[in-house]
């Protein structure tokens, strides 16, 4: 018998690994995930995936073998100046924020070749609480989408921001522009993933890969002493204690269509 082709691709988006608990986190739980959900691609925001500040090789090269197909990145990005050379390289399957100035290493957008067609994936950063000197947002996608027209079947833009306001601004300036809109940074989940009325899957926040009793990733203590005091503090990761896997699963159909975005989260 004929095996019937798939109706519907799953791509799955993995919540901000922070540290090495957050690499653990997605070593147990992503490969038999993949297979019980039959997923078809994984993008991660790994900005936070090397002692909760940047990234390296070798962090990478490990999520990768545990089923990671492509990172997102953030403000962060740039905390391991060893991991500057590898942004420059084509192959390297990470894309940093598109509106930092163009001559920044690295690219903020590319176009995949998957078995479900070609897949743009964008990474902006937000403006609004950010301490960073970066373009609009909101003028660079315009851009991206311009450059790209014709060029891509899917796409997928990673929306690292502070202000809940400006994500959800962002939603609806690219609903029915874009397949998929995800919001990270706060490492706070939201309970908001929908589909917007012209057909785009957002979520304002997909949340955090790491432990969980913990300030985003942070000891708590730490950061009770920074709010308490107002003195600044050494921020160490907390290492132990349950870990939170923090996803949302989103499905298109084979004629480009958004079928459903859902939160897909695991405890360990």
């Amino acid at each position: 018998m004929a095996t019937k082709a798939k109706k519907t691709i799953r791509i799955l988006f993995i919540a901000d690994i922070v540290g090495c608990a957050g690499r653990k986190t997605v070593n147990e739980i992503l490969p038999n995930l993949k297979k019980g959900e039959g997923i078809d691609f994984v993008v991660a925001n790994g900005e936070n995936m090397t002692t909760g500040n940047g990234m390296t090789k070798g962090t990478m090269e490990a999520i990768l073998e545990s089923g990671v197909n492509f990172f997102t990145a953030g403000n962060h990005i740039w905390k391991k100046p060893e991991f500057l050379d590898e942004l420059e390289k084509k192959e390297t399957p990470v894309v940093r924020p598109a509106n930092y100035p163009e001559d920044s290493p690295g690219k903020g957008y590319k176009i995949l070749k998957t078995d479900f067609g070609r897949l743009l994936i964008v990474s902006l950063l937000g403006r609004e609480g950010i301490n960073a000197q970066v373009e609009s947002p909101f003028k660079s996608i315009d851009d991206i989408l311009e450059a790209t027209k014709g060029k891509y079947d899917i796409s997928l833009v990673d929306f690292h921001a502070e202000v809940t306001s400006e994500k959800v601004a962002m939603g609806y300036y690219l609903d029915g522009r874009v397949n998929v809109v995800v919001g990270t940074h706060t490492h706070v989940p939201t309970a908001d993933a929908r589909i917007l009325p012209k057909g785009t899957a957002y979520i304002s926040d997909a949340g955090m890969t790491g432990i969980q009793e913990s300030v985003l990733g942070v000891k708590t203590d730490i950061i009770i002493r920074l709010f308490t005091t107002g003195m600044p503090q050494k921020f160490e990761q907390e290492t132990e204690g349950p870990k939170v896997f923090n996803s949302v699963m989103v499905d298109i159909s084979t004629d480009r269509k958004v079928k459903s975005i859902v939160r897909l989260d695991r405890y360990i």
